[in-house]
């Protein structure tokens, strides 16, 4: 499920904000947004029962991240 998700989220961030996406697969199901190399959104464990962020949520949070460089 979640690599499903992962690629839900890469494109709705490619189409919604023409950004550059790169999806990273991990040994352990975790589940993480990065912007400029900080998290955005992380779930550990928790995504392997599949208890992840809404697509929505994780534009928000990485709307909110470009709009605020650090």
């Amino acid at each position: 499920m979640s690599r499903f998700h992962a690629a839900r989220v890469a494109a709705t961030l490619r189409k919604e904000l023409a950004t550059d996406v790169e999806m990273v697969h991990g040994p352990w199901g975790e589940f993480a947004v990065l912007v400029d190399d900080e998290n955005v959104i992380r779930v550990g464990a928790l995504s392997t029962v599949a208890i992840l962020p809404s697509v929505s949520k994780i534009l928000e949070a990485v709307r909110a991240r470009l709009s605020h460089p650090r």
